[in-house]
């Protein structure tokens, strides 16, 4: 299983991956928004392009962002019992904190990308 070795020799960084989406997807949704109105569209004009976007661009991030999520409960059930703390000095304990920190991460990441994305559902238009 060469997946799940890759995630537990790189602890620290399965951590970064969710809010890395987010924040991917929040660069590329407001940039792409502000390009859109600024060179496109006129002021009035209905943001249909921009809604179309911005939705794909989420499916994709939550997408990932489900997939990571998934892979740090994997890594958080690993080697048996999950319930918190998990403060022993042991490979084990590293492993399932890991897990669930980056569980935790993901699962704020979900949350805010919807929030983002949940601006371009409210703007009527670029004004």
């Amino acid at each position: 299983m060469p997946s799940t070795q890759f995630w537990h020799e790189r602890g620290l960084w399965a951590l970064t991956a969710g809010p890395a989406i987010w924040a991917v997807h929040f660069l590329l949704a407001y940039v792409g928004a502000a390009v859109w109105c600024a060179k496109w569209a006129p002021a009035a004009t209905a943001l249909g392009p921009v809604r179309s976007y911005v939705a794909a661009l989420t499916a994709v991030a939550l997408l990932g962002i489900l997939a990571l999520g998934l892979n740090a409960y994997r890594r958080w059930q690993y080697a048996g019992d999950p319930e918190p703390p998990h403060d022993a000095a042991t490979i084990e304990d590293r492993r399932r904190f890991l897990g669930f920190a980056a569980l935790l991460l993901c699962g704020l990441s979900f949350v805010a990308t919807i929030y983002t994305a949940l601006a371009a559902l409210l703007a009527a238009s670029c004004r």
